[in-house]
């Protein structure tokens, strides 16, 4: 346990030391000045982190006594740049001052400072508020810890996310590829797509209600059974029967929360020429002719999750070399700007219009995140499917 005693008259420093020492605080380092307090914190003499950033170890201080007035930097003006420190600001301050002056004590708090002792020193009540100021780092510090193993934790998860999703496809009559954006560490958004046989692909886009860790825990979950029906079931609407099926089988403790899942699930057949896709409360693909025009998947039914009778509609369109397919998720829609779903399904069509099967995936991109880098935008996963036909 460190403690640093900032006072610029040596009799007082050590009086507190020698208070310090009998309770049991014998690691005490001392400084005359704001800025020996800042090089016994690793700052400059300013006051600022230096450009080359000094290790914890050699600055590891646990709580500071630091005198008001002082003559260069005083008390209140140190703790203020201590506070600017994301490195040092939760080291507890406590003001030790022989003023009485109510706005100076509001003033150092302000700054920083979690409690005062006034001078002279009384040695039972300076400990007492040492020893709360000490519980509140202890506490401060075990959050920081959790904190900082739940990144960690995080971002581990976030690259198990990632790597399971799937390669992009590029054969010689088909191209499958993705745009991905988690809005956090996690996300509830995913795409997969499976090769059934020579001729048939089978491809899906899902969004798991809500964000964060348990929509994506959830999104681990379908995406796992996801993969699993692929697999076994060709049909789209078995496929989403069984994803309807499975997704009921999540049990939570409070019945009143559900997970639900909307989703677009297709197979491509390139055979025959047809694409068959089913709608589950999922926003609708387009479809890019290779003459230019859009043709606009249906409308979303129930989505996967809601009920043990799943209603399920399947839907078949013609396709041929040069059409260029495009599922979504709803953070796309976010991009476009219109807050009325007919009035951002016509923007979002007329913006990706240009970008057929010509036009690379990083210019689709561009166009669509151009807003992004200058617009305040509500934060949502975002992901887009393109599959491009030979």
């Amino acid at each position: 346990m460190r403690i640093a005693v900032v006072d610029d008259n040596p009799m007082n420093i050590t009086v507190v030391r020698e208070i310090l020492k009998r309770a049991g605080y014998t690691n005490v380092l001392q400084a005359a000045s704001g800025s020996e307090l800042f090089s016994l914190l690793g700052l400059n003499r300013q006051g600022r982190e230096p450009e080359e950033e000094p290790g914890d170890d050699d600055h590891d201080i646990d709580l500071i006594l630091l005198d008001m007035m002082m003559p260069g930097v005083d008390g209140i003006t140190a703790c203020a740049m201590i506070q600017e420190s994301p490195r040092l600001k939760d080291i507890p301050i406590i003001m030790v001052t022989a003023i009485g002056d109510s706005k100076k004590l509001a003033e150092a708090l302000d700054a920083g400072a979690i409690d005062y002792v006034t001078k002279p020193i009384n040695r039972i009540e300076l400990l007492a508020r040492i020893r709360v100021a000490l519980r509140l780092k202890e506490q401060k510090d075990w959050h920081k810890e959790r904190d900082r193993r739940m990144r960690e934790e995080l971002q581990l998860a976030r690259e198990v996310q990632l790597a399971a999703l799937p390669q992009p496809v590029d054969d010689e009559r088909i191209a499958i590829d993705a745009i991905f954006r988690p809005s956090e560490e996690l996300s509830g958004d995913l795409y997969a797509w499976h090769r059934i046989d020579d001729n048939r692909y089978g491809v899906a886009v899902m969004d798991a209600m809500g964000h964060g860790i348990s929509s994506s825990l959830a999104c681990m979950f379908i995406a796992s059974v996801l993969k699993e029906a692929m697999t076994k079931q060709s049909g789209a609407k078995r496929v989403i029967k069984e994803l309807n099926r499975r997704s009921l089988q999540l049990q939570f403790a409070d019945q009143l929360i559900q997970y639900y899942f909307t989703g677009l699930y297709m197979v491509v057949d390139l055979g025959a020429g047809t694409l068959e896709y089913v709608n589950a409360g999922h926003p609708p693909g387009m479809l890019i002719r290779s003459d230019g025009s859009i043709e606009r998947f249906a409308q979303g039914g129930v989505a996967i999750g809601m009920f043990s009778e799943m209603p399920i509609e399947k839907h078949t369109l013609a396709i041929g070399p040069g059409d260029r397919i495009v599922l979504l998720t709803d953070g796309i829609y976010d991009l476009v700007g219109s807050d009325y779903a007919e009035d951002r399904e016509a923007s979002l069509t007329e913006l990706l219009q240009p970008y057929g099967i010509h036009a690379p995936l990083q210019a689709l991109e561009e166009a669509l995140f151009s807003r992004e880098q200058t617009e305040e935008l509500q934060s949502d996963d975002r992901c887009l499917v393109v599959v491009d036909l030979k």
